[in-house]
């Protein structure tokens, strides 16, 4: 479980009574398809014909255009999961975060569950590498939007410990 059951009002937009902008919501969901489409290649190389993380990282990115609603959004996440299922090791963890990636339209904490997913994916490919991880991780704190920079950095050290404590640099 990457998320703890009761939700923090900075992840909650402020139509719903909290204090996340729709831009800063949208600003999380390109940063984590970010993340996902970076290790996304673990897991076509395995399923090449299976088009379900890619398609998820594509409509996450459209409901911040606004051509999709979030349920087709937060649906493609749960299909690109299941793509996940029967895999394991770098192939499954990437298409986990290309699932998780996608349920940011839905629930904007979902945005660390996309990076660390990518990071078990980048260590997985490696053998297990705690160095690649850690690599991963500053590869994604690198794409950090300027405005969303300090609310994820504070999100990492806040849920480190629940998402396998990928988060160490």
């Amino acid at each position: 479980m990457i998320l703890f059951k009761v939700r923090e009002d900075r992840f909650i937009t402020i139509r719903r009574g909290g204090s996340l902008t729709d831009d800063d919501h949208h600003l999380l969901a390109l940063w984590a398809a970010d993340c996902a489409e970076h290790v996304l290649d673990h897991f076509e190389q395995v399923a090449p014909s299976d088009a379900r993380p890619r398609e998820a990282i594509e409509h996450v990115r459209a409901w911040v255009r606004g051509e999709v609603p979030m349920m087709v959004s937060r649906a493609a996440g749960g299909h690109a999961m299941g793509a996940a299922r029967p895999l394991s090791g770098a192939a499954r963890h990437a298409a986990y975060a290309a699932g998780q990636a996608a349920c940011v339209a839905h629930v904007a904490e979902h945005e660390l569950g996309a990076a660390a997913y990518a990071i078990k994916a980048a260590r997985a490919a490696a053998g297990d590498d705690a160095a690649a991880g850690r690599r991963e991780c500053q590869w994604q704190r690198d794409q950090l939007p300027d405005r969303i920079r300090d609310l994820v950095l504070d999100d990492q050290r806040r849920r480190n410990d629940i998402c396998w404590s990928v988060f160490e640099v």
